[in-house]
């Protein structure tokens, strides 16, 4: 365990707040740090943070076990507040614009911290594939015939090729997977106002 400052402040909706106040007066934390593109509209915020966020919409199960959840973004709150009640989002979210690490830093990676009194400790770190556990539609697809029909799986002569592993997180309006100009997080085309598009607005890579 490595201990930190409990009393940086991150930005939230009420403004800035100690991190501590996150825990929500129990001992324990997960936070998700959710990728963010400055400036870019909702279709160009990060797709694969996307998808792990809205598996994680309500955390009353892990409230129940002691444990709290926040997601974390370096994303301007002006940005994030717009983009959070688009998304219809319930869980907290904050701020880290200009934070150190481990509370701020590098984004897209599940976080666990640890409160002992006023001192805080970060206990565990994962990003990548570490992540899924978070998304349960790919555990229910795990189960499937074809799987999550992706380019590393074995797959029986005849079978669907699979493709690159994130070719799901994108689609158009006619639900075709797909990284082009029109697409969309694919949780996007749930919420209301959401159209086709002509950019994505960032610039760099997809993901």
């Amino acid at each position: 365990m490595v201990e930190l400052d409990g009393t940086v402040e991150v930005v939230g909706p009420d403004g800035p707040v100690p991190f501590l106040d996150l825990f929500q007066g129990r001992d324990e934390l997960v936070v998700y740090k959710h990728m963010w593109y400055d400036g870019a509209p909702h279709q160009g915020q990060c797709e694969g943070c996307t998808t792990t966020a809205w598996h994680l919409k309500d955390a009353v199960y892990l409230n129940a076990r002691g444990v709290s959840f926040a997601i974390l973004t370096t994303g301007r709150w002006d940005e994030v507040a717009s983009y959070v009640e688009f998304m219809g989002y319930t869980q907290p979210w904050y701020s880290v614009r200009d934070v150190d690490a481990p509370v701020g830093g590098s984004m897209g990676y599940i976080t666990s911290f640890l409160r002992d009194g006023d001192r805080v400790f970060l206990t565990y770190s994962t990003t990548g594939r570490g992540n899924e556990p978070v998304n349960g539609s790919l555990g229910l697809l795990d189960r499937t015939p074809y799987g999550r029909g992706e380019a590393w799986e074995d797959k029986p002569e005849g079978w669907p090729e699979g493709r690159p592993s994130c070719w799901s997180w994108r689609s158009d309006a006619d639900g075709n997977a797909t990284w082009g100009p029109t697409s969309r997080p694919v949780p996007q085309w749930t919420r209301p106002g959401a159209t086709p598009v002509e950019t994505l607005g960032r610039h760099g890579p997809h993901h």
